[in-house]
This record gives structure tokens, sequence and C-alpha cells, in this order.
């Protein structure tokens, strides 16, 4: 497989990660802060979050990682609504860095 190939598929991978986890982030926020995520809704949709929804995703992902990679003798598994591993938060984190965003 060429490396352009190899980098689409990478990109679209990304692409359904990020858009599986920022659902699940407007969500949440949503049920407990209806106008920040009407907010963060619109940016996504136009492709811009402000920073400020830029940060709290970036948090939020990092907070809610759910897969450690640890056996239930070496660590704590995170109960979540959404299965969130650790190369998913970084998946998300370098989309966010790739919109010019500080994360």
């Amino acid at each position: 497989m060429s490396d352009e190939r190899m980098r689409q598929r990478t990109d679209t991978a990304d692409r359904r990660t990020v858009e599986r986890l920022v659902a699940a982030w407007l969500a949440e926020t949503e049920r407990h802060d209806a106008e920040a995520a009407g907010e963060a809704r619109e940016g996504w949709e136009r492709d811009a979050l402000t920073e400020r929804a830029a940060q709290d995703l970036a948090t939020w992902v990092t907070a809610r990682v759910t897969d450690t990679g640890f056996t239930e003798d070496e660590g704590p598994y995170v109960a979540g609504e959404v299965r969130i591993t650790p190369a998913d938060k970084d998946t998300v984190h370098a989309w966010l860095r790739a919109h010019g965003h500080g994360v």
C-alpha cells in the first residue's frame, strides 16, 4: 500500500474516532450546560471550535480515558459511556493541534 493511501486510511480512521468522541462530549456537556454545548456544537459543525471548546474537549477526553491498558491487578478500569483509549485521546489532541488549537 502506498504511503498516500495509508495516510488517507489513517486520516479517515482518525476522523471517525474524533467524531465518535465529540458526539459523546457534546451529549455529556448538554446535560450539564446546554448553552456551552450549543456553542460547541455550532463550532464543530462549522469545523471551527472556539479555543474554549477545544480546551474543554481536550480536558474531557483526557479525563474520560476508560481503557487504561492495565489488567485488573495492575490498575483501575474507569467506567464510562464510551470506550476511550489512550490512543483515542492522542488522536483527539492531534486533531485539535492540526486545527490550530494549543493542546
